[in-house]
């Protein structure tokens, strides 16, 4: 892709998630994500109808006098984008491709952070880590992100969910938003999940196709793996075919709503034919 049809898809992608995050979005999001809480401040004496339960033992025991620490509302906050750019992204038989629906959601989150002020950082990843860009904040900062997620050529075409939530735990020590957008296509992620979802307010994105469900009866047909690069020709008249295929599907589709539930952390669930306005706004305000 060339500069300037590179910059094309930028300011389109821009233009239609910027409007979305100013007049819907940023509002929802600031109610959904108030702040991490309360942070420590300072030590000081202590006063009549302080709790005692914040009284400082060391700093009293040192100068003999009872001390208190202080605390505030930390309000800014950190958003990490974990975006799956393995094969199966590049799929879609409905308006648009996955990723490019994924591209969108990112981008929409991220100018929402953005209003309120907050850093958001990027980690792009396969069945390893692509591309990992540290939170900052600024518009340009919003724009090379999504210049990333538009024109990024990942190594490798597989999936490793797990690998890249280890990546999270390992690089991010301060509690972040995270939206881990993937289709979830992968299993055995439930450990590092649980790890991640006890430091950080995590929450499961997966944009997904409707023939990604079902498979059509279309006879015999070459189908590639977009993950591993191999083609196979495939009896989709056959009913087992066509049966072991949806099992194999909902059987991933389990896995992720089932772990994510147990490890405390949201989901969302948006077809590429849907819109995913509605399930992230949604979704926000079901937390509010």
């Amino acid at each position: 892709m060339d500069t300037k049809e590179l910059l094309k898809k930028v300011k389109k992608i821009e233009i239609k998630t910027r409007r979305l995050s100013d007049h819907i979005f940023s509002g929802e999001y600031h109610t959904s994500f108030k702040g991490r809480g309360m942070t420590f401040s300072e030590v000081r004496q202590y006063q009549y109808g302080d709790d005692i339960r914040a009284i400082d033992w060391n700093v009293t025991a040192r100068y003999n006098e009872a001390h208190v620490k202080v605390f505030e509302e930390e309000r800014e906050l950190t958003m990490m984008l974990m975006v799956d750019i393995s094969g199966s992204e590049s799929f879609g038989t409905k308006n648009q491709f996955k990723n490019e629906i994924v591209t969108e959601i990112a981008a929409t989150l991220a100018f929402s952070a953005t209003q309120n002020n907050d850093k958001i950082g990027l980690i792009l990843f396969s069945d390893q880590i692509e591309l990992y860009i540290p939170p900052k904040k600024g518009k340009s900062h919003v724009l090379r992100i999504i210049r990333e997620l538009i024109e990024f050529n990942p190594k490798s075409h597989e999936t490793d969910v797990a690998q890249a939530l280890r990546f999270l735990s390992g690089t991010q020590k301060k509690k972040a938003i995270v939206f881990l957008i993937s289709d979830f296509m992968s299993d055995e992620y439930e450990q590092p999940l649980k790890i991640a979802s006890k430091k950080h307010d995590l929450t499961g994105i997966r944009v997904y196709d409707i023939r990604e469900a079902k498979m059509p009866n279309l006879g015999m047909v070459p189908m590639t793996d977009a993950e591993t690069g191999e083609t196979r020709i495939i009896n989709t008249g056959s009913k087992s075919v066509r049966m072991d295929y949806s099992k194999f599907y909902d059987e991933k589709v389990k896995y992720f709503k089932e772990t994510f539930s147990k490890c405390g952390s949201g989901v969302v669930n948006t077809r590429v034919d849907e819109s995913y306005v509605t399930k992230l706004l949604g979704y926000f305000k079901a937390r509010s």
